[in-house]
């Protein structure tokens, strides 16, 4: 028997978990995010696009790339009513969050404008780290990273470190430093009795 299935039909059809969907500043209602807190939802909300261009040099529409996230399997039909509810166009599926998550800034795409990630605004306790493993290649970039942040601001006390991870760092950033405990504490002594004298 033949598929007489339209794509309006296999979109409605569809049931998944994540979820995601662009809204446009202009059209949004002045309480959006405290409508989508009333969902429930773990929902992460990405840094305003407000830079991004068409191939031809243009800009686009200043934008917002919104995921959304149930406990199990959901229908177009009912995230749709979301994206209605806040004027925005029609979700769209996710096989998984991960890369969606990383285009919030453009982080795989260095030919576009970076947005900063601690511009991304999360609602109902979601955390990308509940989606994703850090690759170890990730965790050594990282680590560098916190080294410098380290030798810059001259940490010598890992309270100091943490206390400044914990308010201005990424999730991942905070996640490895809080992970890696023994190899900072121990760098951060080390630096301590290189500042005291200790080193000859």
């Amino acid at each position: 028997m033949a598929n007489n299935l339209t794509d309006k039909d296999k979109k409605v059809k569809i049931r998944k978990r994540n979820w995601a969907f662009v809204a446009y500043p202009e059209s949004l209602p002045e309480n959006w995010q405290e409508i989508l807190t009333q969902t429930g939802l773990p929902i992460a909300i990405s840094p305003l696009h407000d830079k991004d261009e068409n191939p031809d040099g243009t800009k686009k529409k200043p934008h917002y790339h919104v995921i959304l996230v149930y406990l199990g399997p959901t229908s177009f039909e009912i995230v749709k009513k979301i994206t209605d509810s806040l004027n925005a166009p029609a979700p769209i599926s996710l096989e998984a969050i991960k890369g969606y998550y990383r285009y919030f800034t453009h982080r795989d795409n260095p030919e576009k404008y970076q947005y900063d990630e601690k511009d991304i605004k999360t609602l109902n306790g979601f955390s990308v780290l509940d989606f994703l493993e850090i690759t170890k290649s990730e965790v050594f970039e990282i680590k560098n990273i916190l080294m410098d942040l380290i030798c810059e601001k001259n940490f010598t006390e890992y309270a100091d470190f943490m206390d400044f991870v914990r308010k201005n760092l990424t999730l991942a950033e905070k996640d490895v430093a809080s992970s890696h405990t023994y190899f900072f504490c121990n760098y951060l002594s080390s630096r301590r009795h290189t500042r005291l004298g200790g080193k000859k």
